[in-house]
């Protein structure tokens, strides 16, 4: 029985008091543009030594492979921009506790809630780590539309938040897919250092083998780029961005996180400590943050290339 939008404003009631800013519904059903788009990427190889990838490529093409009674996705967004209050270069999504960990817990909640206002209907919490197309999902559920840096773009928000999706059996009234486009900007292509957004088939994507953030977290052994000093991550292409300017017309663009285990910074030590950190410090500094994703070996092979690009000018 379809649910229409008056019953999911109790969905979105619930979802705001959680902290999430963003909420919007679409059929758990696939997407065949989206389909296809990730399949080119594989086959270009812009997923570099992600194999685990190209291995979920099966899972990811119907959300009934997570939830074989779903059939409505619930989309939502979650604001994590904050300024470091440290000098090693950083990506902002990782200054806090663990994303996962964080929206995870929040959509456990909602699900727990849900369920007892819907005691028949089943529930699959999904973030980033999740077989899903998590950002195709959210343009279609209203959330934002995707910029020529890949990234999701809110027209009104800015693209500093994580997207979090909550799969249910019960059928919602889908929401219109978000509109909205770069135009003829061309910043974050410029800005970023190693060129790593291309245009393939008309479309813009990321190579990842010339990607920082990639190369920071993901490649192992010896850095394939220049990574400009970043330790993890990297957030060159969202800092110019237009949509991330603050604006009095747009007063929520770029507006410091309320959330406390992303407002939590952790106390970081020097470049050169960070290159020569024991394994029992990075332990106890990498504890239920992102940052661990990297490994022992990769953080501190990350902190020596930037000590290198450093002193060499």
């Amino acid at each position: 029985m379809l649910q229409r939008k008056s019953d999911f404003r109790e969905v979105k009631r619930l979802a705001l008091e959680l902290g999430f800013e963003t909420i919007g519904v679409t059929p758990a059903i696939p997407i065949p543009e989206a389909i296809k788009a990730y399949k080119e990427w594989l086959g270009i190889g812009y997923h570099a030594e992600m194999h685990y990838l190209a291995d979920h490529e099966l899972l990811k093409l119907d959300p009934k492979t997570l939830l074989p009674s779903a059939k409505s996705a619930i989309v939502m967004s979650l604001n994590y921009y904050q300024e470091p209050q440290t000098p090693l270069k950083i990506a902002r999504y990782a200054l806090g506790r663990d994303y996962h960990k964080v929206l995870r817990n929040k959509l456990k909640t909602l699900s727990k809630q849900l369920t007892a206002q819907y005691p028949d209907a089943e529930f699959r919490a999904c973030v980033d780590s999740a077989p899903i197309l998590e950002r195709s999902y959210a343009h279609l559920a209203g959330l934002g539309w995707f910029g020529k840096n890949t990234m999701l773009i809110d027209s009104k928000r800015g693209s500093w938040f994580f997207i979090g999706i909550l799969l249910t059996s019960i059928e919602f009234e889908p929401d219109q897919p978000s509109e909205g486009g770069c135009g003829t900007c061309r910043k974050c292509i410029e800005a970023c250092p190693t060129g790593a957004i291309v245009n393939i088939n008309d479309r813009w994507q990321i190579d990842s083998r010339q990607c920082i953030s990639y190369q920071t977290i993901e490649k192992k052994g010896e850095l394939g780029v220049d990574t400009h000093g970043w330790v993890f991550g990297c957030d060159i292409c969202q800092e110019v961005c237009p949509f991330n300017q603050t604006r009095e017309s747009q007063p929520f663009r770029s507006v410091t996180t309320d959330v406390e285990d992303f407002q939590l910074q952790r106390q970081f030590p020097t470049l050169l400590e960070l290159a020569n950190i024991s394994h029992a410090d990075w332990d106890a500094l990498t504890q239920g943050s992102a940052i661990r994703r990297t490994g022992y070996e990769g953080l501190k092979r990350n902190a020596k290339a930037a000590i290198e690009r450093e002193s060499s000018q």
